[in-house]
């Protein structure tokens, strides 16, 4: 049976980590590289690292810098923020990513995740999508850092990009991000239900009950952040609450 993954999400800005809510990640919190080894000490199942100002400047990643973390990271690591073609995804992948998260570029033409997806395998590329509900509204896709409003049905979207050759989607919610009251459990169940890959359910994971709420949902792994920055629940404890739950991690 497949392990559940928990996975800490960095979330990169202008030289150092950043948090906030709903997106708007401005609160300073340190290092990547201080953080990268924290966790690797951890023993987590996977590290995620999000340069969250690249899309909305216009640029493409940043490879000296992955190089350097990827140099310290033994774990599993996926690198998103900015990539806007193969060419994106080979150079992260040259410097030591093991997966690539494309983002705005995917909506905006799943054709890129295709390319990817044939050129270095479906099992490298993951396809990022975030959502806004504005209240009990319908969720839509949003791109640029949960800036630019799509229209987008998430569903829709994830389907598409499932077909296009992702081999995961990582599913946020820019309006549970960071409030640490739980992940948007209707979407995450609703885009489960419709794709045939795993998907990471990310954005408002506060407690161990919430990781174990979005794999009620169909998750096939959680990201958190805020709740391993600023409580001090950590992902040895959450994997031994899921374990307790029913569900297999690693030991």
């Amino acid at each position: 049976m497949l392990k559940t993954r928990i996975i800490p999400t960095l979330l990169y800005r202008d030289f150092g980590l950043v948090k906030g809510v709903g997106f708007d990640s401005r609160r300073a919190i340190g290092s990547p590289m201080q953080a990268i080894k924290v966790y690797e000490m951890r023993g987590v199942d996977e590290l995620m690292f999000l340069d969250v100002r690249a899309s909305i400047e216009g640029r493409g990643p940043d490879f000296a810098l992955i190089d350097d973390l990827a140099d310290e990271c033994f774990m599993p690591f996926t690198v998103g923020g900015g990539v806007r073609d193969v060419d994106d995804v080979r150079g992260l992948l040259r410097v030591g990513a093991d997966k690539v998260a494309i983002n705005s570029a995917a909506v905006a033409d799943p054709g890129v995740v295709r390319a990817a997806a044939d050129e270095f395998g479906s099992q490298c590329i993951v396809a990022s999508i975030d959502t806004r509900r504005f209240g009990a509204g319908t969720a839509t896709v949003w791109t640029h850092a949960g800036t630019i409003d799509t229209g987008r049905d998430p569903v829709a979207v994830a389907v598409e990009l499932a077909e296009a050759g992702a081999g995961e989607i990582l599913l946020a919610s820019a309006d549970a991000d960071g409030t640490l009251d739980g992940y948007d459990l209707a979407t995450i169940a609703e885009v489960c239900a419709a794709v045939g890959v795993p998907v990471i359910a990310s954005g408002g994971a506060g407690n161990f009950d919430h990781l174990v709420a979005a794999l009620d949902s169909g998750a096939s792994a959680v990201a958190a952040a805020a709740m391993f920055h600023f409580t001090e629940q950590t992902p040895l404890e959450a994997r031994e609450h899921l374990r307790a739950a029913g569900y297999p991690t690693r030991r």
